[in-house]
């Protein structure tokens, strides 16, 4: 009797938790409550260019205080003045950190606690991309593929989330890919890091609500390739559906996502549609799917993200 009404307390639940979820998605994102982040430390990697120069501008917009991590201290360094000089008054603070150096990395974040305080929003942003088959990529690439756009994760997370979850309040956001969500030819060591990012993301989410901790949250963010200069060279077959995306867009889109609270962001929206149909159609369909739309053609001609940019 008692595993009985369990289940039916579970059934009720899945119900009234679908139909929020169906709210959410129609009811745009900007007429959604939004969680007030004035104050809070906001700590981004990869900061010194792309979207973590802008996600680092639009935070500090909202009042946040900046900590900004990049390999590239010049690069970090420019992100630092732009985010003073649009937003009179911002506390920010640059630090320079090779996050593929996990010993590097726990020394800069004990530097941030001392000099800054404990990290509110931690956005793990950077990453790389070597953009050549398999056999061809050095197992230097590889690690260090892994090392940036994955392991980085564990030693920033460890470092930041005990505090986060002292308060119980708190965000961690894992900047992953649709490359995460699917296997591209041209791109193995960067799907196996963004796969791992996203499968981190979702156990720590249910570690989280294992320890009961409701106020601190998790976002993935699975987007589509972006004109940033990362991806340069590749390309789409049907940008109709597949378009490369606008960089503030994406911007936009990740910081609604971190103050609704949204635990999962792909875009463009028919990311989410692929994904669907990943789990249920065999995977012979789904190669063959893949064909049409040219998937496993889109690196054919990377050459990626020159040194200037």
């Amino acid at each position: 009797m008692h595993l009985a009404l369990e289940i039916l307390v579970c059934l009720l639940q899945c119900v009234w938790l679908w139909l929020v979820a169906i709210l959410k998605a129609v009811v745009p994102a900007s007429l959604q409550p939004h969680k007030d982040v004035s104050g809070w430390v906001v700590l981004v990697t990869g900061s010194g260019s792309g979207l973590g120069r802008l996600m680092s501008l639009r935070f500090a917009a909202l009042g946040c205080r900046l900590v900004l991590w990049d390999v590239n201290e010049s690069w970090n360094q420019e992100t630092e003045k732009l985010v003073q000089a649009a937003s009179s008054g911002a506390k920010v603070k640059a630090y320079t950190v090779d996050l593929s150096d996990r010993e590097q990395v726990y020394a800069v974040a004990d530097k941030v606690k001392q000099e800054v305080g404990d990290v509110d929003i931690l956005i793990n942003n950077a990453g790389i991309v070597t953009g050549t088959m398999f056999l061809e990529t050095p197992d230097s690439m590889n690690i260090k593929t892994m090392d940036i756009n994955c392991n980085a994760h564990f030693w920033t997370v460890k470092s930041f989330l005990p505090a986060m979850l002292k308060k119980n309040r708190g965000h961690v956001v894992s900047i992953a890919s649709a490359a995460g969500l699917f296997g591209v030819s041209g791109l193995s060591d960067y799907c196996a890091s963004k796969f791992a990012a996203v499968g981190f993301d979702e156990s720590l989410r249910a570690e989280l609500v294992k320890k009961g901790k409701t106020g601190v949250k998790t976002t993935v963010v699975c987007p589509f390739y972006i004109n940033t200069g990362m991806f340069e060279g590749a390309q789409t077959r049907f940008p109709a559906v597949l378009k490369f995306l606008d960089p503030p867009y994406v911007v936009d889109k990740i910081v609604e996502a971190v103050l609704t609270d949204q635990a999962m962001l792909c875009i463009p929206k028919s990311v989410y549609m692929f994904y669907f149909l990943r789990g249920i159609l065999p995977i012979s369909v789904n190669q063959t799917i893949g064909k049409l739309v040219g998937v496993s053609e889109t690196m054919d001609n990377f050459v990626g993200r020159s040194k200037s940019q």
